[in-house]
């Protein structure tokens, strides 16, 4: 009996680490769709997020011809594309971004990895410096708590960034009700306000300061996910987030959480494959 019971528990663990290898080196495609009333004309969005410097073919090709045939008006990035750590590099992340910006328009969120390679120059260096310099100069928007105006489109995309504050294990840090004004301003009730958020837990939050469409990430898809209990761990050390992969909504805000494309730290993705985002936004008065 002792050894059927460890033969299947050898087993069990073989079959996960068989699903573990598959899920980190693949990506599925996943779209959602929504309408807006202060949008002149449809648009599609693509969502990049937590890449970790994960290539998926050689230069990411993979990624690159799946975007392509979406042909999307715009790419939207939620952060975390590299890793800050010891020896890690930025050059996958920077290569497929700047090449994305030769194709598309770019509008760039930073995530907590960024947000630590900016603000802790003395144990990292030049890393976000240069990564900064290199997209800049190919076109990539960069937004530090800033609005990108699209007139022509009555769009505006806000990129946040949150403090190291925001992203404590095991611990909510609260966030003040004046916290996004004083950051980002208010947003025009008039057009389509676009927040890009890499962290989700604040989604409330960003619902009340107005935003639109929010776009988010950090969670991995709760590393391995479960039928009915969903992604089963978050960055902060909670047990199945609330928040851990999809389409949410409150009042008139819709958050759209990518399960990111990559790993760190822990390599984890059981049940839960890359993810590469499409949003379509059509304008309310269009027909169905």
């Amino acid at each position: 009996m002792l050894n059927i019971l460890i033969g299947a528990v050898i087993l069990l663990a073989l079959f996960f680490i068989a699903v573990m290898a598959v899920d980190c080196n693949r990506f599925t495609i996943r779209e959602y769709h929504c309408r807006s009333g202060s949008l002149k004309k449809g648009m599609k969005f693509v969502l990049l997020t937590d890449l970790h410097s994960k290539s998926f073919g050689r230069n990411n090709q993979k990624l690159l011809q799946a975007i392509e045939q979406i042909r999307p008006d715009m790419i939207l990035i939620a952060g975390d594309m590299y890793t800050a750590g010891l020896g890690q590099t930025t050059e996958v992340a920077k290569e497929l971004v700047c090449t994305l910006a030769a194709r598309y328009p770019v509008y760039y969120g930073m995530g907590n990895h960024e947000y630590k390679t900016r603000a802790f120059p003395k144990e990292y260096g030049d890393v976000y410096e240069d990564y900064a310099k290199e997209l800049g100069q190919a076109g990539v928007r960069l937004l530090i708590n800033e609005r990108a105006c699209l007139s022509e489109d009555a769009v505006d995309i806000f990129g946040l960034d949150l403090g190291r504050e925001y992203y404590r294990k095991f611990h909510r840090t609260r966030m003040e009700k004046s916290y996004l004004n004083g950051v980002l301003g208010r947003p025009d009730e008039n057009r389509f306000s676009v927040l890009i958020a890499h962290n989700p837990d604040y989604f409330e939050d960003y619902a009340a300061w107005g935003a639109d469409l929010v776009v988010s990430g950090h969670v991995h898809g709760g590393l391995m996910r479960l039928p009915v209990l969903g992604g089963v761990i978050s960055p902060a050390m909670r047990l199945f987030p609330k928040y851990d992969g999809g389409i949410f909504k409150e009042g008139k805000s819709i958050m759209i959480l990518s399960r990111g494309l990559g790993t760190h730290t822990l390599p984890i993705r059981i049940f839960n494959p890359g993810e590469l985002v499409v949003i379509q936004v059509d304008c309310q008065n269009d027909p169905c």
